[in-house]
C-alpha cells in the first residue's frame, strides 16, 4: 500500500545487483512510498535485456517524475565503463562472453532508461548511490557494499569523490577484494572466515584512506560475524534505494533512521 507522505518530485530508484534487481519510488525526503519490488538478475544479460527487466519491474509502481539507478560497475555521465557481473554467461564467476563485453562498453544506460520510461534518468555506481543515503557530511566517509562483489565510495564533507574501483585491486593471495570477499567466497569458506577477510579489508582501506567513518551495507552485511570497530556502522540495505534522492538533490541530508550502530 502506498504511503500518504509522498512529496514531489518523486524518484523511481533502481538498485541493480549481480543477483537481484530492486526498485521502489521515493518521495522528496527519500522515504519509500511502497515496498521494494525485486526479481532475480537474469543471465546472460545484455544491456537491452537489463533495460527491459527494469521497465517491467517499474510497471506496477506509483507515478514518478525522475529516475535514479545504482549500477554495479564503473559509470561516468550515465554511461557504463565497466560491467564485471553482466559480461558473464551465467553470472559472477562464470565464463566471460566477448560479445557482452563489447555490448556493455560505453553503453548509455541513463539514455536508454530515459527513452524507455519517458522520464529523465541518472545512473551512478551503486556504492556511490547508497552512500547518498547514509553519509553525514562530516570529514572523510567511506561506504563499503558487500554483495555479489564488493563496492566502495568515498565522500569528503558530504561531497562524492571521483569513483574508484578499489574492489578490482589485489587484496590477498593474488586475488582482488571482489574475489576474496564477494558472495562466491562467502559461500565457499563460511561466514566466520569470510567475516575475518572483511575485517582485514576494512583495515587495509583504513590504512589507505584514513577515513573518519565507514558505513557497511549491501545484502551480505547481515552475515558479518565480527566487530569492525568503533569507526564502522552497519547500514540497512534499503540505502540502495533511498540513496536515489541525492543523485538528483546532492544537498539533501541523508534520510533519518538509515544507519544502525555496528
Amino acid at each position: 500500500m502506498e504511503k500518504q507522505n509522498a512529496a514531489s518530485p518523486r524518484t523511481l530508484a533502481f538498485d541493480i545487483g549481480g543477483t537481484g534487481l530492486k526498485a521502489s519510488v521515493i518521495d522528496g525526503e527519500g522515504t519509500m512510498l511502497v515496498d521494494r519490488v525485486r526479481v532475480p538478475t537474469p543471465y546472460p544479460l545484455s544491456p537491452e535485456d537489463l533495460v527491459a527487466a527494469l521497465v517491467a519491474l517499474a510497471a506496477p509502481l506509483p507515478a514518478y517524475d525522475r529516475i535514479s539507478a545504482g549500477f554495479p560497475g564503473m559509470v561516468r555521465g550515465g554511461r557504463v565503463l565497466s560491467s564485471p557481473h553482466f559480461v558473464t554467461a551465467k553470472g559472477p564467476g562464470t565464463k566471460i562472453v566477448p560479445k557482452l563485453v563489447e555490448a556493455w562498453k560505453d553503453f548509455d544506460l541513463a539514455g536508454a532508461l530515459t527513452e524507455r520510461l519517458g522520464r529523465p534518468a541518472r545512473v551512478v555506481n551503486d556504492a556511490d548511490l547508497q552512500g547518498g543515503a547514509v553519509v553525514k557530511g562530516k570529514g572523510l566517509e567511506v561506504v563499503m557494499t558487500l554483495g555479489t562483489g564488493m563496492g566502495t565510495a568515498v565522500f569528503q564533507d558530504g561531497r562524492l569523490a571521483p569513483h574508484m574501483e578499489l574492489a578490482h585491486h589485489v587484496f590477498r593471495k593474488g586475488e582482488t577484494y571482489d574475489e576474496q570477499v564477494g558472495e562466491d567466497a562467502r559461500k565457499r569458506i563460511g561466514n566466520k572466515k569470510w567475516s575475518k577477510r572483511v575485517a582485514q579489508a576494512v583495515a587495509d582501506i583504513d590504512a589507505l584512506l584514513y577515513y573518519d567513518h565507514l558505513y557497511v551495507g549491501g545484502g551480505n552485511a547481515v552475515h558479518l560475524a565480527i566487530d569492525l570497530g568503533p569507526k564502522a556502522t552497519i547500514v540497512d540495505n534499503s540505502a540502495g534505494i533511498t540513496g536515489g534522492l541525492r543523485v538528483w538533490d546532492p544537498a539533501k541530508p541523508a534520510p533519518a533512521g538509515e544507519a544502525a550502530p555496528g
